[in-house]
């Protein structure tokens, strides 16, 4: 089927940016949430984020405004039920997840594609719950959404080749790189960048070496972008958990058992970057300052 129209679920870093970026790509897209605000941040986001594009000559000032004008919101999930695809990119945890795709098929077209933007959730468990599990399929885009140019499509058990085929068009008009995961926990991203994210909090957890040094390390050493612990703070350290939460129940091995430190962390309501502290604070006005 041919895609013109994509309800995105959730507002929020992931959510602005996949709408984002399908606007650009000409596709009429609606965003929902269950804030007034958050689609207010959102739109206020999407807008600031393309204009820096047209100030570095990535974006037309013409496209930029074509772009914003296929932006909708709505406080009302079941409004996206006549798009041709929907990309849910609600909190990682499973429970809301299925209630929203509960909700939301009474309301769906008969053709309706439903993908989820989850970073590790079984995608056939998902799927079970609709009324469409061949219909169904992983759409993971990476973050920071407008930059990042892979998108993990993972098919369930169910999905049929028609679903897969219409996905990687969407990735292909994107302008951005389709990786094929099997549904095994985590996918391929995160199967292998959370286990290291929480050796390196087990580094910091067991004092081999400090918040500064590890990530030091890591840049230096291996020259990573952004060192694990910088890195864990932009993604959520509530995120980072849940995943291996995944991957440690999904697998039943002992090597990705979440390290405590991380656990304590996101009990303190310490998430990073979104709370202002994590590994590091951000509430200062200078660079950030480590929290160990």
């Amino acid at each position: 089927m041919a895609i013109q129209t994509i309800g995105i679920v959730g507002a929020g870093q992931m959510g602005n940016g996949i709408a984002h970026v399908c606007a650009l790509a000409g596709y009429e897209v609606t965003l929902t949430d269950v804030s007034q605000d958050a689609l207010d941040r959102a739109r206020a986001t999407i807008s600031r984020n393309i204009d820096r594009q047209v100030e570095r000559g990535k974006v037309e000032p013409a496209d930029r405004d074509a772009a914003m004008s296929r932006v909708g919101s709505t406080l009302t999930l079941t409004d996206l039920g006549q798009s041709d695809l929907i990309i849910e990119a609600a909190t990682e945890r499973e429970s809301v997840k299925q209630a929203i795709f509960e909700d939301l098929v009474p309301h769906l077209k008969r053709e309706t594609i439903l993908t989820s933007n989850t970073s590790s959730i079984s995608i056939t468990r998902l799927a079970s719950r609709t009324d469409r599990p061949e219909k169904f399929m992983g759409f993971h885009f990476m973050n920071p959404v407008p930059v990042m140019q892979l998108v993990e499509l993972i098919r369930g058990i169910a999905t049929d080749d028609e679903t897969f085929d219409a996905c990687k068009s969407v990735v292909d008009r994107l302008g951005k790189q389709a990786a094929t995961a099997e549904d095994f926990p985590a996918f391929i991203v995160n199967r292998i960048l959370m286990p290291m994210i929480n050796e390196a909090v087990y580094t910091l957890y067991e004092g081999v070496g400090t918040v500064r040094s590890i990530d030091m390390s890591m840049k230096l050493g291996a020259n990573h972008p952004m060192g694990p612990l910088a890195l864990a703070d932009f993604i959520g350290l509530d995120t980072c958990l849940a995943i291996m939460n995944v991957l440690h129940d999904g697998l039943a091995d002992t090597k990705y058992r979440p390290c405590p430190l991380l656990t304590k962390y996101v009990e303190a309501g310490w998430l990073g970057r979104k709370t202002k502290r994590g590994f590091y604070d951000y509430r200062g006005e200078g660079d950030p300052v480590p929290t160990r």
